[in-house]
């Protein structure tokens, strides 16, 4: 979706303020630049205190005070806390959960599925969107809040399941078969007997249950969405923000939600990033969490939400805020906005703070957004809609994701998948490849030049031979242990591994382990010196068929098998990693290939991280070439594009001028 601006600001809560300072707020927001807030998602219970008494008291004061200081408005239906007397109401509202039923008091706590949560919901939904819908300023709206299933799987859910069952399979024979229940006595052998999925052992069922659970939260956001189309306005959006797999902040895709499946229903994908700050600031996170929110519709995405100052450990250093604002826009971001503006004084999120503390101050931080609202009026339209023509796509999985959640590498556990996908894509980030991100239910791969597919562990026929078909057809694939090993229903494939890529990979294994004591060495020529890295959490013992092994075990049990290969097939080729190693080693393996496949420039042996590039074509066609320091020290690097006028001095700059960029900072060229 085209922006006509970038949008600028935060969240506000004038219910959670302690005083009333709306039109203070709003006038520092206006001093700062912000063009927009995001209001009304978090306060089902002020909106309506008791059962069908409803007061937008709040929310007029904030859409009043907007206005009268030029500020958009973007209104999020606020169905994901529910009030008190409405639990009251209807007690079995709370999810029931493998840890059974939930208690009142966090947020996200309902069974999105029950009658009585959803009646309310619309009517809620409603009466919010009867009361604003003739308010101009008013811009879009967001679907709930970080939307799940949340664990539900009462009864009424799992006769559901039952249901999506019938519905996908013919019999209870191909179920029986399909998951392998005959395991351990599991059969079903009716309908009414099906049991309680919580207890399963079979992984299969799992995550079917697991699919089924992220198929309730595209439904529901649907149903959201068919609910704002009856009022919203043509030029008014429709968003949601999607969250990210968490570890201590996001880290990769969100195995709860399909997606790419759930952005359907929306105008524009949006999303919420946090991330390490100070010394940890490395930007991994905006790429890689802002490229999966850019391939869900193939367009510009919005940050709804990102951290100012946030948790204690967050406090950026200075600069650093600027910096982050702008490799936001550089991936493709139509908007930063922090959550939140203010920071609260009590509950749960006291300590993750806003643009301003507890005291309301204009503080660095606010300080801080002053300059970036300042550059971003100047020189805002040359940086929106900023449109990327990449060579690389990684594909995401959410079949693979459920599978390495239910048999996990190593020691990686739950975060196996994006641990790996991880892997891959931070390596790229670093020397600075850019790349989308597609999702596996693509089979049109003809855009890109090179495919990288991290831990496909879960994958039909139909998908391996469109990978197959991709580098018999002059496309190059990269590939990784744990890939085409079981079917899309966890069921382990029983011929040859990795099933069906082995053509295009020229390789095969029917061994594998978690490796203690082993290194992985390259194979490398008179002119090379030996690079090592230490295998771990996993390695397979490759056999090469008709591949070039590029790395292979020093162990004295292990070392006739690759640890790496690469091959050539039909008119394309591939590189697959059989075993997780780290450094050097791996990184020059991965540029090899991605300089002999022809999608590395020779710039990019010369600059990598904490240099990063991001590059794009504005409104006005024009290449944007923005280079970011990462670190705390002064750097130089040279120009790689045309000539242009860095936009944030108006200094003109020529192609292979040096250009010294300054601790966490970041220099802006518009090329001719």
């Amino acid at each position: 979706m085209k922006t006509d601006k970038i949008l600028f600001g935060a969240a506000y809560y004038s219910e959670y303020l302690p005083c009333d300072r709306v039109e203070k707020d709003m006038e520092l927001m206006e001093k700062a630049g912000m063009n927009t807030i995001r209001i009304a998602e978090s306060t089902w219970s002020t909106l309506e205190p008791r059962d069908g008494v409803f007061d937008f008291t709040h929310l007029d004061r904030m859409l009043e005070a907007a206005a009268k200081h030029n500020i958009s408005v973007i209104i999020g239906t606020p169905t994901y806390a529910v009030p008190t007397w409405l639990v009251t109401k209807y007690p079995d509202l709370l999810a029931v959960t493998k840890n059974g039923r939930e208690l009142y008091g966090h947020r996200q706590n309902m069974d999105i599925t029950h009658p009585g949560y959803l009646k309310h919901a619309k009517r809620m939904i409603t009466a919010l969107m009867e009361h604003i819908r003739d308010i101009p300023h008013i811009i879009g709206f967001q679907l709930d809040n970080e939307t799940k299933s949340y664990g539900t799987a009462g009864p009424r859910v799992q006769q559901m399941f039952v249901d999506y069952l019938k519905s996908e399979f013919s019999d209870l024979d191909e179920l029986n078969r399909v998951f392998g229940l005959d395991y351990w006595s599991n059969r079903i052998n009716a309908w009414e007997d099906f049991p309680d999925v919580r207890g399963t052992i079979n992984q299969s069922l799992s995550a079917e249950f697991k699919k089924f659970q992220r198929l309730l939260v595209t439904t529901f956001l649907n149903w959201q969405s068919d609910i704002i189309e009856t009022y919203k306005r043509d030029d008014q959006f429709i968003t949601q923000n999607f969250d990210f797999g968490w570890t201590t902040h996001s880290y990769g895709y969100q195995p709860e939600v399909n997606q790419f499946e759930a952005a359907r229903c929306l105008t524009v994908a949006g999303c919420d990033i946090y991330h390490p700050s100070q010394d940890d600031l490395t930007g991994a996170e905006v790429t890689v969490c802002g490229n999966i929110a850019r391939g869900l519709k193939h367009d510009n995405y919005l940050i709804l939400e990102t951290q100012a100052q946030g948790n204690p450990q967050w406090l950026p250093y200075p600069r650093q805020l600027r910096l982050l604002a702008y490799s936001h826009i550089s991936n493709g971001s139509n908007s930063v906005m922090y959550w939140h503006w203010h920071s609260i004084h009590n509950a749960i999120e006291s300590y993750w703070k806003g643009v301003l503390s507890h005291d309301f101050s204009e503080n660095e931080t606010y300080l801080e957004s002053c300059c970036i609202g300042e550059e971003l009026k100047r020189i805002g339209d040359r940086l929106k809609n900023i449109r990327k023509e990449n060579r690389v796509a990684v594909m995401l999985d959410n079949a693979s994701l459920s599978g390495l959640t239910e048999f996990p590498v190593g020691s990686l556990g739950e975060h196996s998948y994006n641990r790996i996908l991880r892997w891959l894509c931070d390596a790229m980030y670093r020397m600075n490849l850019e790349f989308d991100i597609i999702s596996s239910d693509e089979r049109s791969f003809g855009n890109y030049r090179c495919l990288v597919v991290p831990a496909l562990y879960s994958a039909d026929d139909d998908l391996l031979n469109a990978l197959t078909d991709f580098v018999r057809n002059g496309g190059h694939l990269i590939a990784t242990f744990r890939s085409a090993f079981s079917d899309e229903h966890l069921k382990i494939y029983h011929d040859t591994q990795p099933h069906i890529l082995n053509k295009c990979l020229g390789l095969h294994y029917d061994q594998f382990t978690i490796p203690k004591d082993v290194r992985v060495v390259s194979r490398p020529t008179d002119a090379e010196t030996e690079l090592s890295a230490v295998a771990h959490e996993w390695m397979e013992l490759c056999l090469c068929d008709f591949a070039s092994p590029v790395a292979i075990y020093d162990h004295p049990a292990w070392n006739r098998y690759a640890a790496a290969a690469k091959n050539k097939f039909g008119k394309g080729s591939s590189l697959y990693f059989g075993a997780f190693f780290e450094g050097p080693l791996f990184e020059k393996i991965l540029s090899d290939y991605l300089k002999e496949v022809c999608v590395l420039e020779p710039w990019h042996e010369k600059i990598h991280f904490p240099i990063i590039i991001k590059r794009g074509k504005n409104d006005f066609g024009r290449m944007l070439c923005y280079y970011f320091n990462y670190s705390g020290t002064e750097q130089t690097v040279s120009h790689i594009e045309n000539d242009g006028t860095e936009l944030l001095s108006g200094k003109l700059v020529s192609e292979g001028d040096r250009i010294t960029i300054s601790p966490w900072n970041v220099k802006i060229i518009e090329c001719m």
